[in-house]
C-alpha cells in the first residue's frame, strides 16, 4: 500500500517545504485541487523537479476536454492526473488515453457517484487505472466516512486498483487497511498535526 499526501491549502513555497518535512514517509505527493487552481501546472512542474524521487499526482478533477486537460498534467511531469467519476465515458476514454500516450496512469474519482457498483463496472469495461473513494470535505462535515464506499468498492472492482480519501488519520487508518487498498490519501491529518512527521510515519508504518 502507498501513502498518498495530498496538499491543498498552502502556497507553492509553503508546501515545498512542509513536502520536505514528511517526503521519507509518503510515496506519492499530491497537487490538490485547490493548489492548481491557485498556481495551475507550474506547482506540478515545481514538485515534479523538487521531488524527482516521488510520484506526483495532479488532481485535475477533469469533467470534461479528457485528453486535453490530461496532457497538460503529463506534461509537467505528474505521474497521475485525476478525472470525476460522474464524466462522460467518452471524457474518460480521451483522459485514458492520454494517460496511454503519456505512459502515465489516470486515476477515476468518485465522489458523488450514485451507483458505485455499476460506474465501477463501467470504468473496467473502459480499462481505467485506479478508482478511487473519496468522501469529500463538506460530506465529512456531515459525518459520512469513505469506509462504507470502500467497501462497496473492494467488493466490486475485479482489476482496477483502489484508493481511498477521507478523513483518515494514524487514528483511523486500522480499519482502512483491513481493506487492502492499493493507494491511501492524507491530507489534513498530516498538514494539521501537530508533529506532521510523526503521523506522517505513524500511517506510513501502520500500511507496511
Amino acid at each position: 500500500m502507498k501513502l498518498q499526501l495530498a496538499l491543498d491549502e498552502m502556497n507553492l513555497v509553503d508546501a515545498l517545504r512542509f513536502a520536505d518535512k514528511v517526503a521519507e514517509h509518503v510515496d506519492i505527493i499530491e497537487v490538490g485541487t485547490p493548489f492548481v487552481m491557485d498556481e495551475g501546472m507550474r506547482g506540478v512542474r515545481e514538485f515534479h523537479r523538487f521531488f524527482p524521487d516521488k510520484e506526483i499526482l495532479a488532481d485535475l478533477k477533469i469533467m470534461d476536454g479528457g485528453y486535453l486537460e490530461a496532457s497538460y498534467a503529463y506534461e509537467a511531469g505528474a505521474a497521475y492526473a485525476t478525472i470525476l467519476g460522474v464524466s462522460d465515458n467518452l471524457t474518460i476514454e480521451g483522459a485514458l488515453k492520454a494517460a496511454r500516450d503519456y505512459e502515465r496512469k489516470l486515476v477515476v474519482d468518485m465522489i458523488c457517484v450514485e451507483d458505485l457498483p455499476a460506474r465501477i463496472a463501467k470504468m473496467e469495461e473502459i480499462g481505467v487505472d485506479i478508482l478511487a473513494v473519496h468522501t469529500g470535505a463538506d460530506q465529512q462535515a456531515a459525518g459520512r466516512e469513505p469506509i462504507q464506499d470502500l467497501e462497496v468498492m473492494t467488493a466490486n472492482a475485479k482489476k482496477s486498483q483502489i484508493a481511498v480519501a477521507g478523513g483518515i488519520n494514524s487514528k483511523t487508518i486500522g480499519k482502512y487497511v483491513e481493506l487492502k487498498p492499493d493507494i491511501v490519501i492524507v491530507g489534513s491529518a498530516i498538514g494539521h498535526a501537530d508533529d506532521p512527521v510523526a503521523e506522517a510515519k505513524a500511517i506510513q508504518d501502520a500500511l507496511l
